[in-house]
């Protein structure tokens, strides 16, 4: 009976089991999280990257005309192309931030002391950059392929263009041109993200509780904002991070495609590359070059992936 007994009583929550199985459906819940929200927007992923680093086939363009040209030139399907590479690189790296970002600001709050809206900022940016280490060579190889226009090809997939980079680029240095800006580009961003929608969810929840929360599913004490309030807090949340990281988005961007640009030999360096676009192509058209396109797609990106995130919680019982 003693033995019985021991077979049926449940594990403790704070047991090893329980909290690796914790990990694992916080991280299914931020992977599934990110492929949504990107591939919501991966037609206008597409065009920035075109705009970005200056495709000579479309940079006379602007961005909706750019929407209308790609499909004219190389199909609908040419709206997607790099969308497979994406969705490999973001379901780990949607799950690596979201996943980091809980567990950062619970070691910021417990182990350090660090409480209020500042440990959301730092957990943000913390999650942000852990995210982009884990991930980095899948977004250049990513970058790459969705630069390539029909007829010029210099990759034929996701396996050739790691292959080519690797033996024409320098081995694994070649998938990690660009890491700086974009480890810097992303502390601001993401730290800016999640403290916003953090800050516009506690505000909300704690000053206009019936009319923007709902109990949640999973766990009737605990509440969770409404569908549409979610939506609109992480779209402010996108806006106001994309803004202030932009210029550095766009340094990434032209130091990721290497050898793909003529001018690749002046952006070998962050400094370097944001000098460069300044000077040829000034603010505007250089340093904020497609930054309308980022309001557009950052907007429903980030409502996507936080309103996601926050019903896959509920589905798999993370509250």
């Amino acid at each position: 009976m003693a033995s019985e007994a021991a077979v049926s009583t449940p594990a403790p929550m704070n047991s090893p089991a329980k909290r690796d199985y914790y990990w694992l459906r916080s991280f299914v819940a931020g992977g599934v999280a990110g492929c949504c929200a990107k591939s919501t927007i991966a037609p206008l992923d597409r065009v920035k990257i075109l705009l970005q680093a200056q495709n000579p086939h479309y940079k006379h363009l602007g961005v909706f005309a750019t929407l209308r040209a790609v499909p004219k030139k190389e199909g609908y399907l040419g709206l997607y192309k790099g969308n497979g590479a994406m969705m490999v690189r973001i379901f780990p790296y949607g799950a690596i931030q979201f996943m980091a970002f809980d567990n950062y600001k619970k070691l910021l709050s417990k182990q350090l002391g660090i409480s209020g809206h500042i440990h959301r900022l730092m957990a943000g940016s913390m999650a942000g950059m852990t995210a982009v280490i884990c991930t980095y060579p899948l977004d250049v190889v990513r970058a790459r392929l969705a630069f390539q226009v029909k007829g010029e090809h210099r990759y034929t997939g996701i396996g050739n263009a790691f292959q080519t980079i690797y033996h024409k680029e320098g081995g694994f240095r070649g998938f990690y041109r660009g890491l700086t800006p974009t480890i810097i580009g992303m502390a601001p961003y993401a730290g800016f993200s999640f403290f916003t929608f953090g800050t516009l969810k506690s505000l909300g929840l704690k000053h206009f509780p019936e009319l923007l929360g709902r109990p949640s599913s999973d766990n009737p004490d605990v509440l969770v904002l409404k569908t549409h309030v979610n939506l609109l807090c992480g779209g402010v949340a996108g806006a106001i991070a994309q803004t202030i990281s932009y210029p550095l988005d766009v340094a990434r961007r032209r130091m990721q495609l290497g050898a793909v640009l003529p001018d690749s030999e002046k952006c070998l360096t962050l400094t370097k590359t944001l000098k460069y676009v300044y000077s040829q192509f000034g603010v505007k058209k250089g340093l904020y070059r497609g930054l309308s396109l980022n309001y557009i797609r950052c907007v429903p990106s980030q409502a996507v992936a936080f309103t996601t995130y926050e019903f896959m919680k509920q589905v798999l019982h993370l509250n």
